[in-house]
């Protein structure tokens, strides 16, 4: 199947482009081992390429200890061996774009391993070359954390080192310390580590966690934050959401060394960015973000949210388009870090109706001013996996069950087949995590042949998309405000301010039908809808079904 057209408008592919994720311990085990890698990457790339995505984006393969699967970094330059060398990814590279897609890789750059040369030599002494390659600070008075900062997963943000007697800072785990953006060192060092792999031939990076990358060096308190109670009366179960995050992140010294990120991949043509950002105000960081030649992209977690109704969808993407402006989002509701969206955002509806409203959010993520992220499993509507604590992995939902069980859920290896193969045909041995029992009947196989499944309802959907208007890429975009269960809202492509198309989409979110009154431009206009997707019009009334949705085009 061909790429995404739309996504080559004025030589940027990145521009509504479609990006597949691969958690790479969890998408194919070629040798043997329980554990996904890099081999059995490359084994299934021409079904990555039947899909009609643009992009494959490999979650971390470097060496690690894996105190969280790979986010710890102890090489930037290898590969760690239960993923395979250095040969197999230049295998993964050759192969990929001998398909015609192009190869993100993630780059973790806010923080390293404790077990990395660079934290093993800086921690030895306060005055080895490396002493401030690393956010150090000394204890307070009573040997209290030098100030309130609390980490990601919940606890202070400062561990105690009893060689430097001092305090590193951790915005994850304990075994990830902070790297010091502010030591200039550390910074060429990183963008050295960005060239390798772009020599290597990757076409870009996902930068994990970017607006951690810099701290306020002052080490000022974060503010408190009102908190929000549950229905006992008790506050969150992560510490993390009990203060204000002014002074652990998002400072403005992140701006001038992403423009520094940029001055390199504008060495490499056709190379691309897109950053993650976690905070109370992502819109605005997006912005930042992603003008004034900082990155190409970035994706926040508002759409990673339990809240999926019409009028959060309106209010998140309208503040997004009056916010970003000439910046650029990239659209995610499903990632190796929050629960799977068929289950996340299908709550209270039974299953057959789920399985109408997946293509109803892939439709959405589609037809919106932005680049689209689809994570692996999606394309096959798998449900959160039930994890039992035993088998929990995830550091994280261990350190917090069972209020918070962590993200294995959603990392669960990738059913292949269903039927002799052991495993789902993930591997041939015990696989790190279990296959979920509920997603063997929904394994590749299975649905190949089927062609209402849900993955050839993705495959065609993506393929209607390649085949629209390489204009509208980057055509304005209008969120109507129904005040109902509809999404609604308007694509209008302009040349020298002139409106040369209008799109108009319309998405039933509820769980009762819905009419809505179609403006004028759009009574008779071209009915475009993707198949599969139901609802009907009589004059300029609109009604659509649950699930329903209708595209329409006019020119």
């Amino acid at each position: 199947m061909s790429g995404n057209t739309i996504s080559e408008h004025n030589g940027e592919w990145w521009r509504n482009c479609v990006i597949y994720q691969i958690y790479p311990r969890s998408f194919c085990d070629a040798n043997g081992d329980g554990i996904g890698d890099l081999q059995g990457i490359c084994q299934k790339l021409e079904y990555v390429k039947s899909l009609g995505v643009d992009a494959i984006w490999i979650s971390p393969f470097f060496k690690s200890p894996m105190a969280d699967f790979g986010y710890d970094v102890s090489d930037y330059r290898d590969v760690d061996p239960i993923f395979g060398n250095l040969d197999d990814f230049d295998r993964v590279i050759e192969t990929a774009h001998t398909l015609g897609l192009k190869v993100i890789i993630d780059q973790i750059l806010s923080h390293a391993s404790d077990q990395h040369p660079w934290f093993e030599e800086s921690r030895s002494s306060r005055d080895n070359p490396k002493a401030d390659w690393f956010v150090w600070a000394d204890a307070n008075p009573d040997g209290s954390a030098p100030n309130n900062w609390m980490s990601n997963f919940g606890g202070s943000a400062w561990r105690w080192c009893t060689r430097r007697r001092q305090y590193y800072l951790t915005n994850f785990l304990k075994e990830q310390p902070d790297l010091n953006l502010h030591n200039p060192e550390v910074q060429e060092q990183l963008l050295a580590d960005l060239k390798f792999w772009l020599d290597r031939g990757v076409d870009g990076f996902r930068l994990d966690a970017i607006n951690h990358a810099f701290h306020n060096p002052s080490l000022e308190n974060n503010p408190p934050r009102p908190l929000k109670l549950d229905d006992n009366g008790l506050p969150p179960v992560n510490t993390y959401e009990h203060q204000w995050h002014i002074h652990d992140k998002s400072q403005p010294e992140n701006l001038v060394f992403l423009q520094r990120v940029r001055a390199l991949m504008d060495q490499y043509p056709g190379s691309t960015t897109v950053g993650e950002v976690g905070d109370d105000n992502t819109h605005k960081i997006m912005a930042d973000y992603t003008t004034e030649n900082r990155l190409h992209m970035a994706y926040s977690f508002d759409l990673l949210s339990e809240d999926c109704s019409a009028e959060f969808l309106r209010e998140t993407l309208e503040k997004n388009r009056r916010v970003i402006e000439e910046g650029w989002p990239c659209w995610s509701i499903s990632n190796h870090d929050v629960p799977r969206s068929f289950s996340r955002w299908n709550k209270g509806f039974d299953r057959e109706t789920a399985l109408a409203r997946a293509p109803l959010f892939l439709l959405m993520q589609l037809m919106l001013r932005g680049s689209v992220c689809l994570y692996q499993g999606e394309e096959l509507g798998l449900p959160e996996a039930e994890v039992a604590f035993e088998d929990l992995q995830d550091p994280y939902g261990i350190n917090l069950w069972p209020e918070f069980k962590g993200r294995d859920g959603c990392r669960t290896p990738m059913p292949w087949f269903n039927g002799g193969e052991v495993n789902a045909g993930f591997s041939r041995a015990k696989p790190w995590l279990p296959v979920a029992e509920e997603h063997y009947h929904l394994a590749v196989s299975v649905q190949e042949d089927d062609k209402h499944s849900m993955l050839n309802r993705f495959r065609a959907l993506l393929d209607w998309h390649a085949a629209l208007s390489p204009a509208l890429a980057t055509a304005e975009q209008n969120i109507v405000d129904t005040g109902d269960d509809l999404l609604v809202f308007e694509r209008s492509v302009q040349d020298q301010g002139v409106e040369q198309e209008r799109y108009f989409v319309a998405l039933n979110l509820g769980q009762t039908a819905a009419e809505y009154t179609l403006p004028a431009p759009f009574v008779g206009a071209e009915d475009i809808t993707p198949a599969g997707f139901s609802g009907s019009v009589d004059g300029n009334l609109l009604t659509l079904p649950v699930a329903g949705a209708r595209v329409f085009r006019h020119s």
